[in-house]
């Protein structure tokens, strides 16, 4: 049997399929958006009241503990509320929703985040730093990561489709994240959180946020692979994949050595970040992330098949091209500023 030596992926990138769920009574989805708002707003004004129950004017930064009926509460109402507002006019009322399609690729991005507030939560506590403003980071950094995933895919990759098509830019269900917009986004997004917080230094943040990013690049990854995206090149190696849902042919499974060029890239930064018992080098975590990942990048698309038509008499492809200004910035940063401990005796 032909290519029988080498191993074939033909799963699903689907994890969970639900048929049409008939609802018992018309929701309106405006009415579960104002629910959310809602909830929010209500939250920050029984926290304050709280906290001047307790004899205090609150503090930016301060949090406690509401009680569980309050919040349960507060949930309900907001939703009644919610419905109650919107329902009468007519804004895009519900009476039955599906099929729910789950995907790996979702459920892999999700892990990601999810791992990376853990890994946030044990390092912002290192620093002393309320976990408020952690929570705040991570909604800054998961709108930078799509935005900017999404927008280098559109420049980058496909710019005279998408901008022939405006309205598909939106679509990022139909597929098209670029890593290099995701890094460009999370910055950007990074730079707009210190501007809140004044006192928090935009290198210190960047330092502690690269960790949980590597990490998840893996599991990115890993969700690419389920999909059978970012295949390579022919090839006849002993570790060659057939994807058979592009074709019956050997190919480099690039994502999966992307992923594991993160996975190792996590654990040297970990290490780094515990060698020098959590408060390394201010710059440090963030040039080693930028020199490694995207030098890594730069070799592992020699393995990968172009993502970009037009640049297929390139020298080199655009993934390789968009590496290079972050391997630079990571050897400056490297050199000229992170100040490393004088050694003494």
């Amino acid at each position: 049997m032909p290519n029988s030596k080498y191993f074939v992926w033909d799963g699903s990138p689907v994890l969970f399929k639900s048929g049409q769920v008939h609802l018992p009574f018309a929701v309106s989805v405006v009415g579960l958006i104002l629910a959310v708002i809602l909830y929010f707003v209500g939250y920050s004004y029984l926290e304050k009241k709280k906290l001047k129950e307790l004899g205090h004017k609150p503090h930016k930064d301060e949090m406690i503990t509401l009680p569980a009926s309050w919040i349960i509460g507060l949930i309900i109402g907001s939703l009644i509320v919610g419905q109650i507002l919107t329902i009468p006019l007519g804004w895009w009322v519900i009476h039955r929703f599906g099929p729910v399609t789950i995907r790996w690729y979702g459920v892999m991005f999700a892990m990601a985040f999810l791992l990376g507030y853990y890994l946030g939560v044990r390092m912002f506590n290192d620093a002393g730093v309320p976990r408020q403003r952690l929570e705040s980071l991570l909604t800054y950094i998961m709108i930078g990561t799509v935005i900017g995933a999404r927008l280098g895919h559109v420049i980058f990759y496909e710019p005279d489709y998408y901008f022939a098509h405006p309205s598909e830019i939106i679509k990022i269900w139909h597929g098209g994240l670029a890593s290099h917009g995701a890094a460009v986004g999370i910055l950007i997004a990074i730079w707009l959180y210190v501007r809140k917080y004044p006192d928090m230094k935009y290198l210190w943040v960047l330092d502690r946020v690269v960790i949980p990013v590597a990490i998840g690049g893996a599991f990115v990854r890993i969700g690419n692979f389920f999909n059978s995206e970012i295949i390579g090149h022919i090839t006849h190696v002993p570790w060659a994949i057939i994807f058979q849902r592009d074709d019956m042919l050997p190919r480099h499974p690039s994502m999966l050595y992307e992923s594991l060029c993160y996975l190792i890239g996590f654990f040297i930064l970990w290490w780094i970040y515990k060698r020098y018992k959590a408060k390394p080098p201010e710059g440090l975590l963030l040039g080693v992330f930028l020199v490694y990942v995207f030098a890594g990048r730069f070799l592992i698309e020699y393995t990968k098949v172009r993502q970009a038509d037009f640049t297929a008499n390139w020298p080199i492809t655009m993934g390789q091209l968009l590496s290079i200004p972050f391997v630079l910035f990571g050897i400056w940063l490297l050199v000229k500023k992170v100040k490393f401990p004088q050694k003494t005796g």
